[in-house]
């Protein structure tokens, strides 16, 4: 157990130096715009035209869709470091709405800067494929988990998720502060917001997690380990437990 935590420790360590390195490199070798949004702000809008990439130096960022009915769809959420605006390149426009979540820093430069600086900075391009892996790996994992695991294993697996990306990045993990509500919980996982809140009541009566204050956005999590051992508990059917 002491090894494993502290393999985690390394990794984690390592990842926000390569978070760090990365915005380095960025703001050494290319023309950066700098901006402050606050929660509710767009970054850039579906439909707009591909000019420009984006990085997260501070703050949270949800990606948004319209859905076939006409309702707004939060298809990704952004951390310090990820980088914005990737599904343009292709198309030659953004794709989705980057919207903020809170009060935070994005940078934004021309993709061409970035192609030009890249002839002379090659770890320029190692940074924009890096980035793109990441997308295309987070991409996988939320399908696998919206097709495979019942709601409270993906209710759990997304606490999770938003606990170990504050970790990556230094940042506690015992008490996690949601930028989300529960509707929008549920549209990201394709759920209802009564299902959500149904999850979150089964891990708080398990103690896997406390609400810190009424309006139950904080939210204090014991121990990390605790919602991966719901997560299979759950996502174990009743006749396979009955075995072990």
């Amino acid at each position: 157990m002491t090894s494993e935590l502290g393999r985690r420790a390394v990794e984690e360590a390592s990842f926000g130096q390569r978070i760090a390195d990365t915005l380095h490199l960025v703001q050494a070798t290319l023309p950066v715009q700098r901006r402050m949004v606050h929660a509710g702000d767009a970054i850039y809008q579906v439909g707009q035209e591909f000019g420009s990439l984006y990085v997260v130096n501070s703050g949270l960022v949800k990606m948004v869709n319209l859905s076939s009915e006409g309702r707004e769809q939060v298809v990704a959420l952004h951390f310090r470091g990820d980088w914005l605006g990737l599904d343009g390149i292709a198309g030659g426009h953004y794709g989705c709405d980057a919207i903020a979540m809170d009060t935070g820093e994005v940078w934004s430069f021309r993709y061409e800067d970035l192609l030009q600086a890249a002839l002379r900075t090659p770890a320029l391009l190692s940074a924009l494929h890096q980035a793109m892996s990441r997308q295309l790996a987070r991409d996988h994992e939320s399908l696998q988990s919206l097709c495979a695991l019942p709601a409270d294993a993906r209710v759990a697996g997304f606490l999770h998720y938003w606990a170990q990306a504050m970790e990556k990045r230094g940042l506690r993990t015992d008490q996690i502060s949601l930028r989300m509500t529960r509707a929008e919980i549920g549209n990201y996982l394709g759920m209802t917001l009564e299902t959500v809140s149904r999850a979150l009541s089964r891990m708080a009566r398990g103690d896997v997690i406390r609400f810190v204050e009424k309006g139950r956005r904080d939210i204090h999590i014991p121990r990390v380990d605790a919602l991966t051992a719901f997560m299979r508990q759950v996502a174990t059917p009743v006749d396979a437990r009955a075995f072990h």
